[in-house]
């Protein structure tokens, strides 16, 4: 509860919750947040400001003026009644709410990043012990620990039944049973980098809500007038605290989280390198999937009308030329309105133990090189019993498979893609070559597997009803498990370098700004007199510049 002499005015639920971002004026960087009652606390890591924020205005104030370097460098924060407590280095601290003057309570033999207090319960995580670290208040001694369900720095918060933590390279909330260290979920994060999270109690009416802070470098163009040219790259600081909110569907093994309302326009522009006539044209161009993440409102033609086909469940549209002759020009395309959100798929080995053997069609179509990926190789079969040892358990070879890719590879683009015995060989690969060299492994190891893409929005939510283009166009998988179905994987996101650990944010999910469009059929296809054009007939980008915009119009509600 409270101290009395620490006032703080009060807002209403109405100007406190909806999907305002708090971005308080002069922080650099936030990490530990913490409500007292209506009102947000939280350290300026850098400054050593703990700020008293109102979430409605962004106004703030510094509680400790004459206290800032003793506060510097802290990156945890929490409270419970009249106490401050905080991490700074490898120590615990606590304070009175209105003395700021830090009291030791414990030290750990490697950096203490995050606090969360439950009465006389201390949570304290240390990424570099790999654990979870629970005291007692009273004795100061350590009750019991639990494993990190990250990998990065982890920022913690907690309430009744339950331990919410933050991990900043996973970019994912975690939702762990504070009694047994147990993870019950997962949710990413629709921004990267979060540094803090804080509970706000609604009251016996309603859930809590969850808050995370972000801190990140930014790159932008700034104006130097002293420079020829005057436009130059550089960074700056951004931090700010936005609501996070979820939906966990048990049954079906995921949660959800936050997302936006997105439009997409992809549209092809004729302009051959090269005059051509064809005869009896088809386009086929994908539309976007309807999934548990993404549900497609809408979809009208751009520049001329198209038909539609299913192919394997896939929406796709079809445009039709009596023929292509030399100088003609069109433009045409879609666009799409879709509500796209964060998932992420909890399931774990033990889930995977006694699954049916797989069907006869999925092992022929999902098995097998159907898409030059070099299976029969000495290189890439090598490189498929190297990657699974002796495991047996479906979730575990998955996991190891993409480890090992991960290892063996890092992240280059190029013009073209090659198959994955010369990737492997190389050690350098795109996106799409990540994909085949992971698809080759899986299915040489008895994973049905496809590709899906291929786009990703600009992860830019702040920027809304502003056209954004991406740079590349993305690709990545899907394995399948039986009894629980396809599953997402990203292909090179993940793969931070320095041979692990590795993250698995994308690991069983994606964030909102995966746009997926055509499970394990082509994004693109051209037929002429019945019979397909290969890229050794005509390359369609010999033939089309393609021109992709999205608009996000504005985030979701909550569930």
């Amino acid at each position: 509860m409270l101290n009395k002499s620490f006032a703080l005015p009060s807002l209403t639920v109405s100007q406190m919750f909806g999907q305002k971002t708090i971005r308080p004026l002069t922080a650099a960087t936030l990490c530990g947040i913490a409500f007292i009652q209506d009102k947000l606390i939280a350290i300026d890591s850098i400054k050593g400001h703990l700020l008293e924020i109102d979430p409605d205005s962004d106004n703030s104030k510094i509680l400790n003026p004459h206290q800032a370097k003793e506060f510097t460098d802290v990156t945890g924060l929490a409270v419970w009644e009249d106490t401050l407590w905080v991490t700074r280095d490898h120590h615990v601290y606590l304070s009175k709410l209105n003395s700021w003057g830090l009291e030791h309570f414990v030290t750990l033999p490697y950096p203490a990043d995050g606090v969360a207090v439950w009465e006389s319960t201390i949570y304290v995580s240390c990424q570099k012990l790999g654990y979870i670290l629970v005291f007692d208040r009273d004795t100061r001694k350590e009750i019991t620990r639990f494993y990190a369900p990250g990998v990065g720095i982890e920022n913690l918060a907690v309430n009744q039944e339950t331990l919410w933590i933050c991990d900043r390279i996973e970019q994912t909330v975690y939702s762990m049973d504070r009694a047994t260290g147990e993870v019950n979920f997962s949710v990413l994060t629709p921004f990267e980098s979060p540094t803090g999270i804080a509970i706000y109690q609604n009251g016996d009416s309603a859930p809590d809500s969850l808050y995370v802070a972000y801190a990140f470098e930014e790159p932008y163009i700034r104006d130097n007038p002293n420079a020829d040219p005057n436009h130059e790259l550089t960074y700056r600081d951004r931090t700010f605290i936005h609501p996070l909110h979820y939906h966990y569907e048990s049954d079906k093994r995921y949660a959800l989280s936050n997302g936006y309302l997105i439009e997409m326009s992809y549209a092809e522009e004729i302009a051959p390198l090269d005059e051509v006539y064809l005869p009896d044209v088809e386009w086929r161009i994908a539309l976007p999937s309807e999934t548990e993440r993404q549900k497609v409102k809408q979809v009208e033609p751009i520049g001329l009308p198209f038909t539609e086909e299913v192919v394997d469940g896939q929406r796709v549209a079809v445009f039709k030329f009596d023929s292509l002759t030399p100088g003609e020009r069109h433009i045409f395309g879609w666009k799409a309105l879709l509500e796209v959100r964060g998932i992420k798929y909890r399931l774990t080995p033990r889930d995977v133990e006694d699954i049916p053997e797989l069907s006869l069609e999925l092992q022929a179509r999902y098995l097998v090189d159907d898409d030059d990926l070099a299976m029969d190789t000495v290189i890439v079969r090598r490189s498929a019993r190297e990657a699974i040892g002796s495991e047996t358990n479906l979730l575990r070879k998955m996991y190891s498979i993409r480890n090992y890719v991960y290892d063996e590879l890092s992240y280059g683009i190029k013009p073209y893609i090659d198959t994955p015995d010369i990737v492997l060989e190389r050690g350098v690969g795109s996106c799409g070559e990540y994909v085949g060299v992971l698809l080759a492994l899986c299915r040489l190891n008895g994973i049905p597997c496809r590709t899906v893409g291929r786009y990703k929005c600009p992860a830019h939510g702040e920027l809304q009803g502003v056209p954004l283009q991406p740079d590349f166009n993305h690709v990545w998988l899907e394995f399948y498990v039986p009894n629980y179905g396809w599953l997402p994987m990203e292909s090179n996101p993940d793969d931070v370098g320095n041979n692990g650990p590795y993250p698995t944010r994308f690991f069983m999910g994606l964030c909102w700004y995966h746009i997926e469009i055509g499970k394990g059929i082509s994004f693109e296809t051209l037929t002429s007199q019945g019979a397909r054009l290969t890229k050794e007939d005509i390359p369609i980008g010999d033939l089309a510049i393609n021109h992709i915009q999205f608009k996000i119009l504005k985030e979701l509600p909550p569930f």
